[in-house]
């Protein structure tokens, strides 16, 4: 994992060259107060530790300070109501997850409008998940897991960290690409849910590695499949859901957006800062422990991204009959 992050660094640094030399445009807009990372999830959590990691190396470059404020609540709505309620001026950055950033736009269709209100300032981040199985299950492959689903319908349970979070869906995912019937079960974070999985009352989960990692190698769980489009190098002997099904790829990811209406100016040069405290060895090694893959794209290659995952999760909800609790 740390090879490849630091190998995709590497080549957005390089990438990221033409970008910069459109020039002093960008460089000629500084902030003039404080800017705030505003994050939908409280402190601790994978998105909060690279958020303080990015802040003092772009308070730098900034000149101002770079602040990290925490606004959990409502599946994101709140950070990004926050964000998109303050001035078009570049001091207010909304970082999200897929669930903030795509899947809100289709359960809550009526509190947001991501592309409307939002502009895009970067994909920073990425990492897969793992789909884990109970150890009593009699499944040693995908496909074996797959035939038992499909002799048992509706009798395997798989447990998430709530209702229509990015575990929820890869479940959801699995069951219309498989050709599967399983049911859902939320719990209210993936610590109790991983505990009725150890317990056997739910049979799958799939969550981040880095959450499962201690369970997976305590023997309490097996590692069925990442959700990757390439093996984990952590897990190199797990095979990808991608090998058994094709068309199966989950990442959940991180992203930057500003108010609409933000200037072109500030959008770049932010977007610049970002990509370069992302290629820092410090940020990009303590990345690698939390299982991130830094991206750093630019606007525009975020912008194409985030409509994909807008168009992907919103079918999955429909498909399922998700709504929002």
């Amino acid at each position: 994992m740390v090879m490849r992050a630091t190998r995709r660094g590497l080549l957005l640094g390089a990438g990221a060259l033409p970008f910069l030399g459109r020039g002093t445009a960008a460089q000629a807009w500084a902030p003039t107060r404080p800017v705030r990372i505003v994050i939908g999830f409280p402190p601790g959590g994978g998105i909060d530790i690279l958020a303080r990691l990015m802040a003092p190396k772009m308070a730098e470059k900034l000149g101002q300070p770079v602040v990290v404020e925490n606004r959990p609540g409502a599946n994101g709505l709140l950070s990004t109501e926050t964000v998109i309620r303050g001035d078009a001026d570049g001091h207010a950055i909304l970082f999200g997850t897929t669930g903030v950033l795509a899947v809100n736009q289709a359960l809550y269709p009526d509190k947001v409008d991501l592309l409307r209100d939002l502009a895009p300032l970067s994909h920073v981040a990425s990492l897969d998940f793992v789909m884990v199985v109970n150890p009593e299950v009699p499944a040693r492959t995908l496909p074996e897991f797959i035939a038992l689903a499909k002799a048992k319908p509706g009798e395997l349970n798989f447990g998430s960290s709530g209702n229509g979070g990015l575990p929820h869906l890869s479940g959801e995912l699995l069951n219309a690409q498989a050709g599967i019937r399983t049911v859902h079960v939320p719990y209210r974070g993936s610590a109790p849910a991983y505990a009725d999985l150890i317990g056997g009352r739910v049979q799958f989960m799939f969550d981040a590695f880095a959450i499962g990692r201690p369970h997976i190698e305590a023997g309490r769980v097996r590692a069925l499949a990442s959700t990757g489009s390439k093996r984990m190098a952590t897990l190199p002997n797990v095979p990808t859901m991608k090998e058994t099904l094709p068309e199966y790829e989950v990442q959940n990811w991180y992203g930057m957006s500003v108010r609409a209406g933000t200037p072109e100016a500030a959008i770049n040069r932010l977007q610049q800062e970002v990509a370069a405290a992302l290629r820092q060895p410090d940020v990009a090694e303590r990345a690698a422990t939390l299982g991130l893959d830094p991206v750093g794209s630019t606007p525009a290659e975020f912008a194409v991204f985030q409509r994909a995952e807008i168009a992907k999760w919103g079918g999955v909800i429909r498909a399922a009959g998700i709504k929002a609790e």
